[in-house]
């Protein structure tokens, strides 16, 4: 597989990385007195000298032996005395929107702390413009030095049928995206009910990414390690973030799949089993770390790729291996351990050195051998990205929303209905099934605040007049007032919670105006608001800025009652129709694990 993420293709620069480790030519960049943290042998070893040509590694003095031969006059060294030189970082899965920045600003983000290569699904813009706009996004993404590697999304709708997308991705959509310099695989296959059905467009899109040679990532969610998930493998899926159990990793490591372990801002799965990992003593050769979602405070405020590492090693994971799985290990998962994933002679020289291995604070980040981050800060800066009016005109609800619009009305007395409820978990992606009684007055189904079951809305962005919306309830919250976004995955049609439908009808059309975000409401005032203008999801403005509205939002959700983490986070996956049990889109309640539609009412 060519790899167009290196400075120079190592065809046309090996004669002098030849030359320059043998001291014929001088390097570039010359980092002395290293501690290297070696990713193909599991060691830390001392006094390591590196020399680089060509944004590549040419020579690796190990053992006593120094780059002195490849200095020259215009040579750039750098003392590392006392400091780790370890691989970039990598994250295996990431939907960089989740940042709700564009992908230049997110690598000003993330670069100072350590990240060097993403591998983005970009799924969530595909939602609302489709491949085209996934093209676009990553247009923006040339600008700076992150390598961000693109896995075109592959379940645009992510379940057929129950929702209303702003556009649809096909195999024949695919097969195009392949052919992209900066493509290395296909996104996340939610459609796992397609595959294990023979479903040809979701069969379609695998053999095109195959066809390739590039890697095809998964997303199987149902706690099942036998039939269904040993033919999920056998379609050529090789990759999943999607495990919530120990027995679930270990099952998948044992099929051969590597295993994206997950940390975010809201899915903190790897608490949950990686000291169970661990201490099975099963090879985590084949897994990988990843963040998934990661809020623009959370970036901000505790970092990217050194975040998850300092949580695997306070788990009890030892540093080289925590190291491991976020460099050399991704880089395999992908078909470019050959180019990337290790500070080894010919490959890119990617590298970031760091004071410790515990805290994995980045001192100076080198991507392809040049110096673009230092002690916390960017050494690259971006103009504001021109987005396109297509990309920034995405609200077409064709209703104006009033306190009447959210009136669930119902044939029935005044009393209590048993209606069909989202049970929420802190943390968790999954939703539970669960009946609860909720006031009916004057025909109307009320929320009901003190049982803290709120109701919830999704309208239908994308199609105007001929869109439709849904009403339903959900519990676990526990907010006074009314929350609403364009975040609401996968379609991002408009969301809308509350306890009260004036506040409701307030936080719809505070979005409507302003091009989607996310929005607090309370007694009729706006306690806070993002604007997410590009496509309902990212915003124009800086990271730090976002990172600061993004906090205010999250303090309104403390005060109007809510204590779980990333709340918009898991707000906006109670319409995601592939994951289990009971999501509402804007057709309706959908089983999910059924692929049927539900009605409100229990009985």
């Amino acid at each position: 597989m060519i790899n167009a993420f290196c400075k120079v293709p190592l065809w046309e620069c090996n004669g002098k990385l030849v030359r320059v480790a043998q001291g014929q030519e001088p390097a570039d960049v010359v980092i002395r007195h290293a501690k290297l943290v070696s990713v193909t042998t599991h060691e830390v070893l001392e006094n390591a000298n590196i020399a680089i040509s060509c944004g590549r590694v040419a020579y690796l003095g190990l053992d006593g032996h120094t780059a002195d031969h490849c200095i020259g006059p215009d040579t750039q060294v750098v003392d590392a005395t006392g400091y780790y030189a370890a691989p970039g970082f990598m994250d295996s899965h990431i939907h960089v929107e989740s940042s709700m920045v564009g992908v230049a600003e997110y690598a000003r983000g993330v670069v100072p702390h350590g990240t060097t290569g993403i591998f983005a699904d970009p799924h969530e813009v595909g939602n609302v413009r489709g491949l085209a706009g996934a093209r676009c996004m990553f247009e923006d993404a040339r600008r700076v030095p992150l390598k961000a590697m693109m896995t075109p999304p592959s379940c645009v709708p992510a379940v057929q049928g129950v929702e209303d997308t702003g556009s649809a991705i096909f195999a024949k959509d695919i097969a195009e995206a392949m052919t992209w310099d900066n493509v290395v695989g296909l996104g996340e296959m939610m459609n796992f009910p397609g595959i294990l059905g023979g479903e040809d467009n979701a069969l379609g899109e695998v053999q095109e990414t195959l066809k390739a040679d590039k890697a095809v990532t998964g997303h199987y969610t149902i706690p099942e390690t036998d039939r269904g998930l040993n033919a999920y493998i056998a379609a050529g899926i090789s990759a999943d973030h999607e495990c919530s159990r120990p027995e679930d990793v270990i099952a998948r490591l044992r099929m051969g799949m590597y295993v994206q372990l997950r940390f975010g801002s809201a899915w903190l799965n790897l608490p949950g089993y990686l000291p169970q990992l661990l201490a099975s003593g099963v090879d985590t050769r084949l897994c990988t770390l990843c963040t998934d979602d990661c809020h623009p405070d959370t970036i901000v405020r505790d970092g990217h790729m050194d975040r998850v590492l300092r949580e695997a090693v306070r788990l009890g994971c030892d540093p080289v291996t925590a190291i491991q799985m976020a460099t050399i290990n991704t880089a395999e998962c992908f078909h470019l351990g050959h180019e990337m994933g290790s500070i080894t002679p010919g490959k890119c020289a990617d590298i970031v050195l760091l004071e410790d291995l515990r805290d994995f604070r980045a001192h100076q980040v080198f991507i392809d051998g040049q110096l673009v981050a230092q002690d916390g800060r960017a050494l690259f800066e971006v103009e504001p990205y021109q987005w396109p009016d297509w990309m920034t005109h995405t609200m077409n609800l064709g209703l104006e929303p009033t306190a009447e619009t959210f009136k669930t009305r119902v044939d029935l007395p005044d009393g209590t209905a048993r209606v069909r409820v989202m049970g929420i978990l802190p943390g968790e992606t999954i939703t539970h099934d669960v009946v609860r009684e909720v006031p009916v007055r004057d025909g109307v189904l009320c929320a009901d605040h003190d049982a803290d079951i709120l109701k919830i809305c999704v309208f239908d962005r994308h199609h105007g007049a001929e869109g439709v919306h849904s009403q339903g309830f959900v519990t676990g919250f526990g907010i006074h007032g009314a929350l609403a976004q364009t975040v609401s995955h996968d379609a991002h049609n408009l969301l809308v919670m509350g306890d009260n439908d004036e506040d409701m009808a307030l936080a719809a059309q505070t979005l409507a105006q302003c091009g989607g975000g996310e929005v607090a409401v309370q007694d009729g005032r706006v306690l806070a608001l993002v604007e997410l203008p590009v496509c309902g999801l990212m915003s124009t403005e800086r990271v730090e800025v976002v990172a600061e509205k993004v906090s205010r939002i999250e303090q309104a959700w403390k005060d109007m009652g809510c204590t779980m983490p990333s709340p918009f986070m898991t707000m906006g996956i109670t319409s995601l129709a592939c994951v289990p049990e009971l999501r509402l889109t804007n057709r309706g309640y959908v089983n999910c694990l059924s692929f049927q539609m539900e009605p409100l009412l229990a009985d």
